[in-house]
């Protein structure tokens, strides 16, 4: 296994308060021409990245626990995808794959088709956003069974266009005034473990929700059911174990088409390739994007090739899907993955986090630690209680914020705090943004 190469220095280093100087002047060209929907949760600008670091404009470099929400795995700038990405841009930038096509394409459908979950013929369509795969894998779905109706998981995110925004559970600020949204979508009961009434096995909570299904809906109405194998948005939620295996036996005993959304939680981020290895789960379509492309915007819905193939010619893609760029990056970001053996990083990152912060679980409004590899997540609630605590995740956002540690929260209450670190960051880099995260829930 060879070792990250990293070309700024791994250091936490404040100079200037933050913001400083340079990303306030910023912030007021921002306020004048981007609309204001537009948010960061970041008040400083990024100059340069790489590794565990962030470098603003004034020279602060700042340990990044976000890794652009899971799609720097390799890092910002691994030298494998900037080769590429800079081969790939001389040569040329853009042609359409629909019009005239090029290698880029196939080899990245070729690396889906060998590494996604499932010893069966596989075939891929490539596009530009996670909320653009899903959209299409309901699309193939709807297609391949003459069905209408989508079952999707409560607490679910899978992006801000009008049909993933109807799949998506919270509301603020994703679905609020957005409205009216796709029809023929039901949220179905999930398995939320820390959260149940009563302990209850992964196998009795898909069993909850088929009932449901049934009874609402009808097995021969659904045309797919979709699934996170680990919870993003929602707050990192991994299921009960038997809980995925029962929903897809239940999806292949009815014809209904088990999607599997690994747009988070795919390429090595769970200490795996992909988070359904764990379960030995096996989906008809599964979907990427994030760390998949390096960097770039790229996303995929990768799938069994008979209900791929079911769309009709032109019925799939789009002008920029499987821009030959993106390609490029995705290719150099995929070979750095298994040279540097990224799901073991993966797997390391959990350890380090767990020794820091499972002894805080049970005190100080810790409710839950949970998560998988290097997508771990905090839920804060109020002492002696369960109740969702999202002023004080707020709170230790902020202060981490100001001591130069960049964390994300997450949660339908907004509640958790996820630790979802580039795979290449340094182990002593990571201890420090822990020691420091301590720190601000003692405070």
């Amino acid at each position: 296994m060879s070792e990250p190469i990293y070309h700024l220095p791994q250091e936490r280093r404040l100079v200037t308060e933050l913001p400083g100087p340079r990303s306030r002047e910023l912030a007021v060209r921002r306020d004048a021409v981007v609309a204001r929907g537009v948010s960061s949760s970041s008040p400083f600008y990024v100059k340069e990245a790489d590794g565990g670091v962030l470098v603003d404009a004034d020279g602060n470099s700042v340990i990044d626990l976000g890794a652009g929400i899971a799609v720097t795995s390799v890092g910002a700038s691994a030298p494998k995808v900037v080769a590429n990405v800079q081969e790939a841009v001389a040569r040329f930038t853009h042609t359409s794959f629909a019009t005239t096509p090029y290698e880029g394409y196939i080899e990245v459908c070729e690396k889906l088709a060998e590494l996604t979950p499932g010893d069966f013929p596989k075939k891929s369509v490539l596009v530009n956003s996670g909320a653009e795969a899903v959209e299409n894998a309901v699309k193939i779905a709807r297609h391949y069974t003459g069905r209408a109706a989508v079952a999707v998981a409560e607490n679910a995110f899978h992006g801000r266009t009008n049909l993933t925004m109807a799949l998506t559970s919270k509301a603020m600020p994703y679905k609020a005034g957005f409205g009216p949204f796709a029809p023929e979508i039901y949220h179905f009961p999930s398995s939320y473990p820390y959260r149940e009434p009563a302990p209850i096995s992964g196998e009795d909570a898909a069993k909850r929700a088929i009932d449901y299904l049934e009874t609402t809906v009808g097995s021969d109405k659904l045309a797919c059911l979709l699934q996170e194998p680990i919870q993003g948005e929602g707050g990192f939620i991994v299921p009960a174990p038997g809980y995925l295996e029962t929903l897809q036996a239940w999806c292949r005993a009815n014809g209904i088409v088990f999607i599997l959304d690994e747009i988070q939680c795919g390429f090595c981020r769970s200490g795996r390739w992909f988070a359904s290895e764990y379960d030995g789960v096996e989906p008809d379509l599964i979907t990427t994007a994030k760390a998949l492309g390096g960097g770039l915007p790229l996303a995929a819905v990768t799938g069994r090739a008979e209900i791929v193939d079911s769309a009709q010619a032109g019925g799939l893609g789009g002008t920029y899907g499987g821009n030959p760029v993106s390609c490029a990056a995705s290719l150099g970001a995929i070979e750095t993955m298994k040279e540097w053996d990224l799901p073991a990083r993966a797997r390391a990152i959990e350890a380090a986090i767990r020794a820091k912060v499972e002894p805080l679980v049970g005190h100080n409004g810790v409710g839950d630690l949970r998560g998988r590899g290097a997508m771990m997540a905090v839920e804060f609630v109020e002492p002696g209680s369960t109740k969702p605590d999202s002023a004080r995740a707020g709170r230790i956002a902020k202060a981490l914020l100001a001591e130069g540690v960049v964390v994300l929260t997450c949660g339908i209450h907004g509640n958790c705090i996820r630790f979802l670190p580039s795979l290449t960051i340094p182990a002593a880099l990571l201890d420090e943004a822990l020691d420091l995260f301590v720190q601000a829930v003692a405070a």
